[in-house]
């Protein structure tokens, strides 16, 4: 009898260990099976003018204009960075854009430039520090930059 009682405990034990074994075993995990898709990537698109829609709309075409007429170097002053708006599809009547010189006749640090689109405005700067751009609503006075502007009379 004790020989029959050591084995029936010998058998719940190994049962008991056995469960307590499986629970440890980690369950595998499907691995994911790359899929292709049918078609390519498509291209960027190039930014395009848009005088119907606010200046956050023309943002990108605005600074791919300027972008290429810094790459294409030359004299960068204020009517540089109009007459290439302009080229671009830009109207002039509602540009501004500050003065080339100081009022000591020196060289401007920076110079800024202005597009009115619907309400909004397109602010350029370009100098010393580079260029920048931002957007920003018109101000009260129907202006988009504050101070001193000269006249686009070219």
């Amino acid at each position: 009898m004790p020989s029959s009682l050591l084995r029936a405990g010998a058998v719940a034990a190994l049962a008991v260990l056995t469960l307590t074994l499986a629970g440890c075993v980690e369950t595998p995990t499907p691995t994911p099976t790359p899929t292709s898709t049918s078609g390519e990537t498509a291209a960027p698109v190039d930014p395009e003018i848009d005088l119907e829609g606010s200046a956050d709309d023309n943002r990108a075409y605005f600074d791919q204009v300027n972008a290429d007429l810094i790459a294409a170097g030359g004299a960068l002053d204020g009517r540089a960075f109009i007459d290439n708006l302009v080229a671009a599809g830009y109207p002039k009547a509602d540009m501004e854009v500050t003065p080339d010189r100081t009022a000591i006749n020196g060289a401007a640090d920076n110079i800024q430039f202005s597009i009115r689109l619907n309400g909004t405005c397109l602010i350029g700067q370009y100098g010393n520090i580079g260029y920048a751009s931002t957007t920003a609503d018109l101000l009260s006075t129907g202006r988009c930059l504050v101070g001193t502007t000269r006249p686009i009379d070219w």
